[in-house]
Parts: C-alpha cells; sequence; structure tokens
C-alpha cells in the first residue's frame, strides 16, 4: 500500500475519534461546572489545558469565559482541534483515499460534514450544547458503524483501527486528566460529595456511567473509576482496551508485510506497562503525572507509525 494512502485514512480516523473526544471534554467541563457553586468559569482553564489549547485560546480570546471556551472548542475553525476543524480534516483526508473507501463509509463521513457545518454556522447558546454534543457522537458512530459493516479486513482496516485507538486513548487520558486540572474548592474536599460528583461527571462524559456499575459497586470511588478507564480491558475507551486493538492491528500488519518496526516494540511495551501495573501502583506514583507520561509515549508511538510506513513518501 502506498504510505499516501496508510496516511489518509490512519488520520482520517483520528480526526473524526479527535472531534468526538473534544465534544466529550466539552461535556466533562460543563458537567462539573455545573457541579460548582457560584462563578466557575476558571473551570473552563483545565479544559483547555487538557485539550493542549490553553495558548492558542488566549491569542484569539483576551479573558477566560465558558461560552468563549465552547465556541473556541467545538466551531472555531482557527483552532485546528476544534470539532469542526477535525470534521473538516477528517473528510479532506477521506476524499484524498475514496477510492480506499466504501460508499457507505464515505456518504457518512460527507453527510457528517454537511449537517455540522450547518448547524455550527452560528454561535451554540448554552442550552443547545448538549444536544450538539449528541449530534456529534451520533454522527462519529455513524461513520465507525458504516466503515465496521462494509470494510474488507485488511491492511486498510488495520491502519484505520489504529488511527482510531491511539487517538481513542489519548483522549481519554486527557478527559480523564480533567479531574486534576478543574481545581476542587480546597484539599478537604477531596473524597466529598462534590468530589464523588465531579468522578461521576468522568464517567458520564464518556458514556460509562452504567457499564461501571455493572463492572464495579454502585458507589462511585475515585480508584475505581481511574481504574476502569485505564486498566480494565472490558471497557472500549479504556487505555488497556485501546493497546490490545493497537498491538493486534499493528501485528497485522507485521504479518502482512513481513516486517517488525520500533512501532511494534513500543506497542507491546506499552500494552505490557498497562497489564502489569496496578491502580494502587498509579496512584502511588501520581495520576496526573502517569497520565502525562503515557500521552507522551501514545505520541511517540503515533511518530513511529508514521516513519515506518512511510506516511509522508
Amino acid at each position: 500500500m502506498l504510505g499516501r494512502t496508510a496516511n489518509g485514512l490512519y488520520w482520517m480516523f483520528r480526526y473524526i475519534e479527535r472531534a468526538e473526544n473534544i465534544a466529550r471534554l466539552v461535556d466533562a467541563g460543563q458537567r462539573m461546572s455545573l457541579t460548582r457553586s457560584g462563578a466557575a468559569e476558571e473551570d473552563w482553564d483545565g479544559v483547555l489545558q487538557s485539550a493542549g489549547v490553553r495558548e492558542a485560546y488566549n491569542e484569539v480570546h483576551g479573558k477566560l469565559t465558558g461560552a468563549d471556551a465552547i465556541d473556541y472548542l467545538i466551531r472555531d475553525r482557527s483552532n485546528p482541534s476544534s470539532v469542526m476543524s477535525c470534521i473538516d480534516y477528517g473528510r479532506n483526508n477521506a476524499r484524498m483515499v475514496r477510492t480506499a473507501l466504501t460508499r457507505d463509509t464515505w456518504e457518512a463521513t460527507n453527510e457528517c460534514w454537511i449537517e455540522l457545518k450547518t448547524l455550527l454556522g452560528k454561535r451554540l447558546k448554552t442550552a443547545e450544547v448538549p444536544e450538539m454534543i449528541e449530534v456529534i457522537k451520533r454522527r462519529a458512530g455513524l461513520i465507525r458503524g458504516a466503515f465496521h459493516g462494509s470494510m474488507l479486513r485488511n491492511e486498510l482496516y488495520n491502519f484505520a483501527r489504529i488511527g482510531t485507538f491511539i487517538e481513542r486513548a489519548d483522549n481519554t487520558a486527557r478527559i480523564l486528566d480533567v479531574k486534576y486540572y478543574v481545581l476542587l474548592p480546597s484539599i478537604s474536599h477531596v473524597g466529598s460529595s462534590l468530589d464523588n460528583a465531579q468522578w461521576e461527571s468522568i464517567l458520564r462524559s464518556v458514556s460509562a456511567h452504567r457499564a461501571y456499575k455493572w463492572a464495579y459497586d454502585p458507589e462511585y470511588k475515585p480508584a475505581n473509576i481511574a481504574d476502569f478507564l485505564i486498566l480494565n480491558g472490558q471497557m472500549p475507551r479504556s487505555l488497556a482496551y485501546c493497546y490490545e486493538k493497537i498491538v493486534s492491528n499493528i501485528g497485522y500488519l507485521g504479518a502482512e508485510y513481513e516486517e517488525r518496526l520500533p512501532a511494534h516494540e513500543t506497542a507491546d511495551t506499552i500494552r505490557k506497562m498497562l497489564q502489569t501495573l496496578s491502580i494502587k501502583n498509579i496512584m502511588d506514583q501520581g495520576l496526573h503525572e502517569f497520565l502525562e507520561d503515557f500521552v507522551s509515549r501514545n505520541n511517540k508511538l503515533s511518530a513511529e507509525i508514521s516513519d515506518g510506513y512511510r506516511f509522508y513518501q
């Protein structure tokens, strides 16, 4: 396969996944801001930092407000990580590799772009944000469904899946890290009902509220929620689940090309780390520090895949 086609598929699905996850990040920020008493505009500072766009936001807006932060994250095209920018990039990549996609996948992608371009043509009112987030999640799900239901399980499929799960792992780590950036009023609130409500909001933002209750006690416990989103291999948005899929799909590519690259070693090492660590180990070293290290390793793997499969040649 040409590196250009592999690159197009990989990034098409990274951008679609990123669009959905930015929407989930906004959802997490909005839910947590509602748990605060009084003004909570500073909460959005944490959301912007977790999205990696805090400094870029300052260049566009002089003052931090919740409404401006939501607009910047969802529809501002000057933000390359906004939902609308990601949908644009995802569709552009889909156009570039259109002959490698089934008709169903292309149509789902194009219809997503047309609908969101219309709905996000003007600034959203606060009351419209939850419904918009649901539209974004639904449209991203339709693209994934069309892809899974119609594509051959060949190298095209594997590159798309690797892109999806590298992006998902990155975003789950960032959503979880929001909890650490969104400040509690004081250290005395750790373990309080406010603390628990914020952890519950994290679960709801990744649509894992009910699944958590199936897997753990009904009571919300920070260590259990962190365990669920990091180490539980049954949770489709957990870091462990993402790395099972990455190792599996990159393994198929290794067999297809009869070549083992540095990316294979990196993926195996990260999966083994996630299999052997306990949530106590992670909490002891610091959840924020663990997540920062994980995001760095995940980025390294992405760069190795790009180099190894010659995406830009």
